[in-house]
């Protein structure tokens, strides 16, 4: 009898009373919220890392090889009404500028020649956009580039993608400097009625770029906080130094140093010798650049100098 009651209090005690089970799965889901919770704040700072990364890289960046391209256009020996060509594009209702022009920077990308691979000094290089192919909120940057220069430097080439979620990129063209100076829609060789003063170098160009951040946290269908839903435009006011901008009519031409008398360095008169600050061939760096000398021609119509 004693053995029996033995038994039954052995199985008795063998399994977990229903609290012990209640307060062990309790324990287990507050883990597991503990646990999700972890999850998710990596997935948000992974996130906000990204949209900052895009804030801080991807709209410097692109402005950076604009200008850097910009402070490389050639002049010399080249038409005013194929130096810079600015256009005016409203693409889905939204600006979508074009830029092109020639500089001088080295070639970004390399184009083949039979076994070898090469890569230009001189290149034709554009800024163009289009419709965003899946979707329509956004346009699509890329830059142009064409090895050498061709007999249509405003054209053809390479395109290379630089952003798929941008809201607007205007262009404004100023032929004066100044806080009163009026900009103009259009510049160079598809200029109105091709009018001599919107050809040439403008005296300063304002570019800016609007991108909306793309949260990763999006596409996990979770919480966007506002300041990640933000649209970021990105300004810059390009100069172009007067020693590299020539009036109607006149084609700067390199001359051999020693062949022109140094006494009328710095006249505007035809056959003088000036100093030109340039960061290339014809560069528009600034002061940064080198100082070459050259001879400035006269030729009706923009032709070659005799």
């Amino acid at each position: 009898m004693r053995l029996a009651r033995r038994q039954q209090t052995a199985e008795a005690r063998g399994g977990f009373t229903m609290v012990e089970v209640l307060l062990t799965l309790m324990i287990m889901g507050m883990i597991l919220v503990s646990m999700t919770r972890i999850l998710s704040a990596a997935r948000t700072s992974r996130d906000t890392i990204h949209n900052i990364q895009e804030t801080q890289l991807a709209g410097p960046a692109i402005m950076d090889r604009i200008e850097r391209d910009l402070r490389g256009l050639v002049t010399f020996s080249r038409s005013r009404r194929e130096l810079l060509r600015v256009v005016d594009r409203v693409i889905s209702g939204m600006d979508g500028d074009s830029l092109d022009f020639v500089t001088s920077n080295d070639g970004l990308i390399f184009f083949p020649e039979g076994d070898i691979f090469l890569r230009a000094d001189m290149n034709e290089v554009g800024y163009r956009l289009r419709a965003n192919p899946v979707d329509n909120d956004f346009l699509e940057i890329y830059r142009r580039e064409s090895f050498g220069v061709d007999d249509e430097p405003l054209d053809g080439g390479t395109f290379t993608f630089l952003h798929d979620r941008v809201k607007g990129f205007s262009i404004l063209v100023f032929t004066e400097d100044g806080p009163d100076a009026e900009d103009v829609e259009d510049w160079g060789l598809d200029a109105e009625e091709e009018d001599p003063d919107l050809q040439g170098l403008p005296a300063r160009l304002e570019l800016e770029l609007t991108l909306e951040l793309s949260p990763r946290i999006m596409r996990e269908q979770l919480p966007v906080a506002r300041v990640d839903m933000r649209e970021v435009t990105y300004r810059r006011v390009i100069r172009l130094p007067d020693s590299i901008r020539f009036a109607a009519g006149s084609v700067p031409m390199l001359a051999i140093p020693g062949t022109v008398g140094s006494s009328d360095a710095g006249a505007a008169s035809p056959g003088s010798t000036t100093t030109a600050t340039a960061g290339g061939v014809g560069g528009a760096g600034g002061d940064a650049g080198k100082t070459i000398q050259g001879e400035i021609r006269d030729a009706p119509g923009g032709g070659k100098a005799d």
